[in-house]
């Protein structure tokens, strides 16, 4: 049985951070010091491809239009060359968007359609970033384990903050957010979308 993939609900993640904060200050009074990384410090964040990157550009077929996704293998090479190979297996198609929350995120991805599936590929190695999710961030669902990653993968309705330097940045949906939009709320949807088909974009002229 997999582990379920979950991206946290902002209550949990939220309180998580607070549990994190406060060991972070004991540990501080303790020791005169802390080696902790801070990943609230300004990094620089590499530039991602151009916009008409071919090989790095995704096109998903959901029921209501198309949406165009850029992939950042600047920041998750592994993650990316996996999406890469999933897609071009057909991997996705017709999977379901098994875990959709108003105002948070939308998750798919998993073959079994409950969150604790992934494809015949082993789990990936975490590549975390200071890159924050906003709306249209593509991020890598994982179980408790940060190197627990495989083919599941979520789309951000909104700026998400508290999963910035925890989960895996691998790309931005670039056009067609309104229909990420309408995918079938719940946990699971009574009645879940589906992604129609995904593909690579053709290469250019």
């Amino acid at each position: 049985m997999w582990p379920r993939a979950r991206v946290p609900s902002d209550a949990v993640a939220g309180w998580i951070k607070r549990l994190a904060a406060l060991v972070l200050a004991c540990s501080v009074a303790a020791c005169g010091q802390s080696t902790a990384p801070n990943l609230n410090a300004s990094v620089a964040t590499p530039a991602p491809p151009a916009a008409n990157d071919p090989a790095n550009t995704v096109i998903m077929e959901l029921k209501t239009g198309k949406v165009t996704l850029r992939l950042r293998p600047d920041l998750a090479p592994k993650h990316v060359e996996r999406f890469k190979m999933l897609v071009n297996e057909g991997f996705y198609n017709g999977l379901k968007w098994h875990r959709v929350i108003p105002g948070f995120m939308a998750q798919t991805g998993d073959p079994k359609g409950n969150g604790t599936g992934g494809s015949k590929y082993p789990d990936l190695p975490a590549e975390f970033t200071p890159t924050p999710f906003e709306r249209g961030t593509l991020g890598a669902a994982r179980s408790g384990s940060p190197n627990s990653a495989n083919s599941q993968f979520f789309i951000c309705f909104t700026h998400s903050p508290n999963l910035n330097g925890e989960y895996t940045v691998f790309g931005q949906v670039v056009d067609g957010m309104i229909h990420v939009d309408q995918i079938a709320k719940g946990e699971p949807p009574p009645n879940p979308d589906v992604i129609v088909k995904m593909y690579m974009a053709p290469p250019g002229p």
